[in-house]
């Protein structure tokens, strides 16, 4: 009987599934590569690597709109706001003692834990009888043809029936960006920042010398020099 069900099933199962286990293999080790990593910049690319292959991933699963949604946002935007936030801050991140995370490292198992726990009580994927296929959204189905005349179902829940909600999104995101903006500076000061170790913050870099010759000493060296 299984046999008779395995042949039954279309030729392109089998190929999605490779894709699918390859898709998240490789989302495993970009978050590993992240974790290891203490090159800012490097880990902000790899981080728009990781969300171009979740959008790669969610395109398998036919869930077009929400790989839009994480390219645009998770692989552009933020990846945009995060090298502009690296203006202020250094290079590289300071190694940080084992000690201090043991914390994390045991919200992440205890997390991990009770996810595959409640795996086993998700419906089947595709199962047209799980809750997200019935109940309201089976009247959304039957509706969405009728009242916002959209083939694609979920664009019309996301543009029209949750519209308030997917506003509210724009405006998270819109806020974060002026966030940013606003650390940064909009008086042209963008660049011109520098973090210190020691919590000292210098912002004169680029400020000439008395001799006329660009003055890039630190607070620390400046103040050795002048005693």
């Amino acid at each position: 009987m299984n046999l008779i069900a395995a042949a039954a099933e279309p030729a392109f199962v089998v190929p999605v599934l490779l894709l699918d286990i390859s898709l998240l293999a490789l989302l495993v080790i970009v978050a590993i590569a992240i974790v290891r990593m203490r090159s800012l910049f490097g880990i902000v690319m790899l981080q728009g690597v990781y969300s171009l292959v979740s959008a790669a991933w969610f395109v398998s699963l036919d869930a077009v709109d929400v790989a839009f949604t994480e390219a645009a946002v998770g692989a552009g935007v933020s990846t945009v706001l995060m090298l502009s936030a690296m203006l202020l801050a250094d290079r590289k991140s300071s190694p940080v003692p084992m000690r201090r995370q043991l914390g994390a490292l045991a919200v992440v198992i205890l997390a991990g834990v009770a996810m595959l726990y409640a795996v086993g009580d998700m419906p089947a994927f595709g199962d047209v009888n799980s809750p997200a296929n019935s109940y309201v959204g089976m009247d959304f189905i039957a509706k969405t043809a009728e009242e916002i005349q959209i083939p694609n179902v979920v664009t019309a829940v996301l543009a029209s029936y949750r519209g308030y909600d997917t506003f509210g999104e724009v405006v998270v995101i819109f806020s974060a960006g002026l966030g940013v903006l606003l650390l940064l500076g909009l008086n042209g000061n963008a660049g011109r920042w520098e973090a210190k170790p020691n919590g000292q913050v210098i912002n004169d870099r680029t400020a000439p010398s008395a001799a006329g010759v660009e003055d890039t000493r630190t607070v620390d060296q400046k103040a050795e020099g002048d005693a």
